[in-house]
């Protein structure tokens, strides 16, 4: 469904910037495809007002025209929506090149690639190769879960979805009505930030516990999309790196070296035991149960109860 609105959209574009005269609804009605598949004349003249609506909302200035006979035409001028040169340095050239290179083994490489291919075109200085090594290291970003492509669009063309989740301390899981905000990457996981309706609050979703397809839903937004900075930071708070309060855990010696790594203090026990101050915020209970029996929560009291209840629904399958 997104990918032909997204053609419609480019084929209306295309229409209104490769004419010389204002174009009428008839005449793009009779030139683009999908708008004479519309059942009705009511079933166009929605389709095609919501069209121009988003394009003008993507930046393309559309001229409206009355003629001598009064009839209404359209049409975007050239010069109007011609960008200005773009100049890029080295340093951002050399930006350009890495982010392409995150995408390298996800949908969106042919994308990227081919967007550094225009940029190429458009001026970037010949002395530059967005493509080369700038270091030893090779960013990329992973892309295994299914519901990331559909997600990607569906943030993109803020639409909202319906899709099955599982909860880490569910043993079955449940439907969830989400209007989709963002997609980020937090410690090599894809997290989902949006809108759930069932629960009217915000809510973040780990894209591994997605599970079966997700499907897109018809109807607008009822909620105010936040900006990046403010998603990324619940993104950061659900994923557990916001914290306010300490944990007191036990840690069998020799294991749990990323729990090592958090760690306010260390203390020997013996007996091949450890005792660990760790950083206690939203999602902890859940990381601390993929160690399994090398780590034991001393405290908080609640922090111990839903562990334990995380490993009961494990072992209940």
């Amino acid at each position: 469904m997104a990918i032909a609105k997204a053609e419609r959209l480019m084929n209306l574009a295309l229409c209104l910037l490769g004419t010389r005269r204002p174009l009428s609804k008839r005449e793009l009605r009779e030139s683009i495809e999908a708008y004479l598949e519309a059942g009705s004349d009511d079933s166009f003249n929605r389709m095609f007002e919501r069209d121009k609506d988003d394009l003008r909302e993507l930046g393309l200035v559309i001229e409206t025209v009355e003629n001598l006979d009064g009839e209404v035409g359209y049409l975007a001028r050239r010069d109007s929506n011609r960008l200005p040169p773009i100049t890029l340095d080295a340093e951002e050239a050399a930006a350009l090149g890495l982010a392409a290179k995150v995408w390298q083994q996800a949908r969106l490489a042919g994308a990227a690639s081919g967007a550094l291919q225009k940029l190429r075109a458009a001026g970037l200085p010949e002395d530059v190769d967005p493509y080369g090594s700038h270091g030893a290291l090779e960013p990329h970003i992973p892309v295994h879960e299914a519901a990331f492509e559909p997600l990607m669009l569906a943030c993109r063309d803020r639409r909202p979805v319906v899709f099955d989740y599982r909860k880490a301390n569910a043993a079955q899981p449940g439907t969830r009505h989400v209007e989709p905000w963002a997609l980020e990457c937090w410690r090599g996981h894809w997290y989902l930030a949006g809108w759930d309706r069932d629960r009217a609050a915000e809510r973040v979703f780990r894209l591994s516990r997605i599970t079966g397809k997700v499907r897109a839903r018809a109807g607008r937004y009822t909620a105010e999309v936040p900006d990046v900075v403010t998603v990324r930071e619940t993104v950061a708070g659900w994923a557990g790196e916001i914290t306010d309060r300490s944990a007191l855990i036990r840690l069998r010696s020799g294991a749990g070296y990323p729990l090592r790594a958090k760690a306010v203090s260390v203390r020997e026990l013996g007996g091949g035991w450890d005792e660990l101050e760790i950083p206690y915020g939203h999602g902890l209970d859940a990381w601390l149960v993929e160690f399994g029996p090398d780590v034991v929560v001393l405290e908080p009291a609640e922090l111990r109860a839903d562990v334990i209840e995380r490993l009961r629904s494990v072992a209940k399958g």
